[in-house]
C-alpha cells in the first residue's frame, strides 16, 4: 500500500402547505445578449461577481446544537471511549510533532482534533475542551514567522512537502475558532494561508493534496467571510486549478470498473478520496457560480450508486472502489468523510435528497463499524459480514488480513485518527439557518438548537426516538413571541407524512421535499411530525434481497462471540484491545418474503432504545421474519460465500428469524439470497 509520510484520506422540491419555501437558486447567469447585426461588436464576457455565492442554508456555530436522548448517550459513549482518551495513550496523537512530541507529524493529530473539537463543544465537556485548548495553544505558539506550522519542514522548498496535512489542519483550526472565538487562531490560519498561496507558485499540489485540494476551500472561505481579503479567493482559484479534475474522471469508464482483488492501488479510485469528493464542485460553485458545478455532486453519486453502491448508502472501497458485491468492504474513513460531504451538500444546495442519504449512512454504516462501547472499530465493514477474523485468505482489493477486526488500529491507523468526526459533525448539522432568519431541520435526531431571530434568542427542541420511531415533536422555546419560518425536511421514503401545527389542523406533507411553515411562535408551541415507515424490499447484487424500513436497513441477528487477539502488541490494553468476532448461531439463510407485500411476512416491534443504541441488545426496533437455511451457502476464504445469481434452492425447515438494524449488528447477513418457490 502506498505511503507518503503516512497515507491518507435545488433541484429542491418544496412542499406546499401553509406556505411554500422558494428554492435557493444558483446565482443567475448574465442574460444572453439580443441577436444583433453580425457586424456589430461582440459584447465582452462578464467577469464573475465578486465574493462568494450564498449557500442555501448556513450551519449553526459549533456548540449551538445540543444532543438529547439516544444521541446524547451515543456521543457521551464516544467521549468516554477512544475519542475522549486517544491522546492519553496513542503516541501518534499524544506525542505528535504538532504538539511538540517526536511522533507522527502529518495528518493524525489534526484528524483527531477535527472530531474531538465538535464532540467536546457539543457535549460542553470542560475537561476535554481544556486538553484540546492546550494542544491548539501549542500549535499557534509554535507557528513560525514565515506562517508555517512547526511540523512543516524548514527545507520544504528543496524537498517538496505534500500540503494535505496543512489543508486538514486549517480546516480543523477554523472549526476551533468558530467554537471559541479565539482571535489568535484565525490570525494563525490567515498567516498560513498566505504561505500556502506563495508555496503553490513554487511547488504545485501533488500527492494527497492534489486529490484533496477542495478541502482547502473550507478554511479559505471561512477566512474570507471573516476578513474579506480578496487574495483568499485567488488562493481558492489556484487550489482548484492545481487539483485533480474529478469532472473528467467521473465522465470516463475507469471509475465504473471495480478494482481487482489484491489489485492496483489508484489515487483516483481511493475510497476516502471518493468520500471527500462529492462536495468539491458544490464548494467551487460558490466561487464560480457555474450551475454545472453545483449540479455535479448528483452525477458523482449516480455513478457510485450504479457501479459500487451498497444498501447502506455507502459505496465499496477496500481500499479502492470495489463494485457492488456485499462482501467487498467499505473503509470507516470513507464513511465519516462521506457524511461530512453530505452535510456540506445539504447546506450548499438545499437539496433534501442529501439529507436522506446522510441519515441512511449515519444510522447504518457509521455505527456498524464501531464496537458497541466505541473502544474499538473496524477498518473495513462488509454488508454481508458473518465473521471478523485475522484472515490471510482475504479478498480485499489492497487492504490486509486484519482489516475487519474490531481493534485499536486494524490494518492502518488512519481510521483510528479520523473516525471521530462522524457522530459529532452529524449532530452539529441537524439544524441550519435559512437566509430569512428561519431554522431548518435538515436531518433528525433528538436535539436542541439555539439561535437568534433579529436579536431574540430562540431554542427549538426535537423530542424523538427517530430513527427507531415514526413520530417527532418540535417545540419552540422563547421569552417572547417571535415570527420566523420553520423548514422541515420530509424524507423521500415517508409517504403519507403529516404535520400537526400548534394551532390548526393536521396537514399532509409531500415526500422528498422541504416543508415551510411561518408564523409567530409563542413559548411552548409544538409541531408534531409523523413519518410513516413502511417496510420495503430491494433487489441488490445478483438479485439478492435487502430489507429497509424508513432510514434503517435490517440484518439477520446473529449470536456474537468476541475473542481478544493481538494482546502482545503495543497499546492493546483493555478496553482498547483487538477482537475477533465469530457467529454463535447459523447465518446461511434465505429470506421468505412476498416482495410485493413484504409487510405480510416481516413484522416490526418497538423495543426500548438502550443505553448503547447501536448494539444488538440496545436496538430500539426489531423484526420477525421467516427463512430457510441454504446448505450450499458456506464460508469461502474466511468470508460468507459470494451470492450466486438466480434463486437458491432449499428444502430445509422454515425457521423464525430476527432482523435488527444494520448498525446494531456487528456480524450480519443483510443481502439475502432469493429463495426458489
Amino acid at each position: 500500500m502506498p505511503s507518503l509520510i503516512n497515507r491518507r484520506a435545488f433541484l429542491t422540491g418544496i412542499a406546499a402547505g401553509a406556505a411554500v419555501m422558494a428554492a435557493p437558486s444558483a446565482a443567475k447567469s448574465a442574460p444572453s445578449p439580443k441577436r444583433e447585426d453580425s457586424s456589430a461588436p461582440k459584447p465582452r464576457l462578464q467577469a464573475p461577481p465578486p465574493g462568494l455565492a450564498d449557500p442555501a442554508f448556513r450551519p449553526l456555530p459549533v456548540g449551538s446544537i445540543r444532543p438529547e436522548g439516544w444521541l446524547l448517550r451515543q456521543l457521551r459513549q464516544q467521549a468516554d471511549g477512544l475519542t475522549g482518551h486517544l491522546d492519553e495513550f496513542w503516541p501518534d496523537v499524544g506525542q505528535s510533532q504538532w504538539f511538540g512530541g517526536p511522533a507522527e507529524g502529518w495528518e493524525r493529530a489534526p484528524y483527531w482534533l477535527d472530531g474531538a473539537i465538535p464532540l467536546a463543544w457539543i457535549l460542553a465537556d470542560k475537561p476535554l475542551q481544556a486538553r484540546i485548548g492546550h494542544y491548539i495553544d501549542h500549535i499557534v505558539k509554535s507557528q513560525r514567522p514565515d506562517g508555517w506550522y512547526a511540523p512543516y519542514p524548514i527545507d520544504a522548498s528543496a524537498k517538496p512537502y505534500d500540503l494535505w496535512a496543512i489543508l486538514l489542519a486549517n480546516k480543523m483550526l477554523v472549526q476551533y475558532h468558530e467554537a471559541t472565538g479565539d482571535a489568535r487562531v484565525l490570525e494563525a490560519v490567515v498567516r498560513n494561508l498566505k504561505a500556502v498561496l506563495a508555496a503553490l507558485d513554487r511547488t504545485p499540489l501533488f500527492g494527497w493534496g492534489k486529490f484533496r485540494w477542495f478541502e482547502g476551500l473550507i478554511a479559505v472561505y471561512y477566512a474570507y467571510e471573516k476578513t474579506g481579503a480578496p487574495w483568499l479567493l485567488d488562493l481558492a482559484r489556484k487550489l482548484q486549478a492545481q487539483g485533480f479534475d474529478y469532472r473528467t474522471f467521473y465522465g470516463g469508464e475507469d471509475v465504473t470498473v471495480p478494482t481487482p482483488r489484491r489489485g492496483l492501488w489508484k489515487w483516483d479510485k481511493h475510497v476516502v478520496n471518493t468520500g471527500l469528493v462529492p462536495k468539491a464542485y458544490a464548494l467551487t460553485w460558490r466561487l464560480t457560480r457555474r450551475d454545472d458545478e453545483r449540479a455535479f455532486p448528483a452525477k458523482i453519486l449516480e455513478v457510485l450508486d450504479q457501479h459500487h453502491g451498497q444498501v447502506t448508502g455507502m459505496f465499496t472501497g477496500d481500499e479502492c472502489l470495489a463494485g457492488k458485491n456485499p462482501i467487498q468492504g467499505t473503509e470507516l474513513c470513507a464513511v465519516v468523510e462521506f457524511m461530512y460531504s453530505l452535510e456540506h451538500l445539504l447546506a450548499l444546495t438545499g437539496e433534501p435528497a442529501y439529507g436522506d442519504r446522510l441519515e441512511r449512512v449515519a444510522f447504518n454504516a457509521l455505527p456498524a463499524a464501531f464496537a458497541p462501547d466505541m473502544w474499538s472499530h473496524q477498518y473495513d465493514q462488509q454488508v454481508n459480514q458473518v465473521q471478523c477474523t485475522i484472515n490471510p485468505d482475504h479478498m480485499w482489493t489492497t487492504n490486509g488480513p486484519e482489516s475487519n477486526l474490531f481493534g485499536l488500529e486494524p490494518n492502518f491507523g488512519c481510521c483510528t485518527a479520523n473516525m471521530h468526526q462522524g457522530w459529532p459533525k452529524f449532530a452539529a448539522h441537524l439544524w441550519m439557518k435559512t437566509a430569512d432568519e428561519g431554522i431548518a431541520a435538515v436531518a433528525y435526531a433528538p436535539s436542541t438548537a439555539a439561535f437568534d431571530v433579529r436579536g431574540t434568542p430562540v431554542r427549538v427542541a426535537c423530542a424523538t426516538d427517530y430513527p427507531f420511531r415514526e413520530t417527532l415533536t418540535i417545540t419552540v422555546k422563547t421569552d417572547k413571541p417571535v415570527r420566523f419560518p420553520l423548514v422541515l425536511r420530509v424524507p423521500a421514503w415517508a409517504g403519507d407524512a403529516t404535520m400537526k401545527p400548534p394551532r390548526g389542523s393536521e396537514v399532509g406533507l409531500r415526500a422528498g421535499t422541504f416543508f415551510r411553515t411561518e408564523r409567530e411562535w409563542k413559548d411552548g408551541d409544538a409541531v408534531v411530525l409523523r413519518f410513516p415507515m413502511a417496510v420495503k424490499t430491494s433487489r441488490r447484487y445478483n438479485e439478492s434481497i435487502a430489507v429497509e424500513r424508513g432510514p434503517l436497513v435490517y440484518s439477520l441477528k446473529l449470536g456474537e462471540t468476541w475473542t481478544r487477539v493481538n494482546a502482545d502488541k503495543p497499546h492493546r490494553e483493555l478496553p482498547h484491545g483487538d477482537f475477533e468476532v465469530r457467529p454463535a448461531t447459523p447465518w446461511n439463510y434465505g429470506l421468505i418474503v412476498d416482495e410485493k407485500k413484504p409487510a405480510a411476512d416481516i413484522v416490526f416491534e418497538e423495543r426500548p432504545v438502550g443505553e448503547r443504541p447501536f448494539s444488538a441488545e440496545g436496538a430500539g426496533v426489531a423484526a420477525r421474519a421467516k427463512g430457510r437455511k441454504i446448505p450450499t451457502w458456506k464460508l469461502n476464504q474466511g468470508w460468507a460465500g459470494e451470492i450466486s445469481p438466480g434463486e437458491a434452492e432449499s428444502k430445509e425447515p422454515v425457521e423464525d428469524l430476527t432482523l435488527i438494524p444494520y448498525g446494531c449488528a456487528k456480524i450480519r447477513v443483510t443481502e439475502f439470497p432469493k429463495l426458489k418457490g
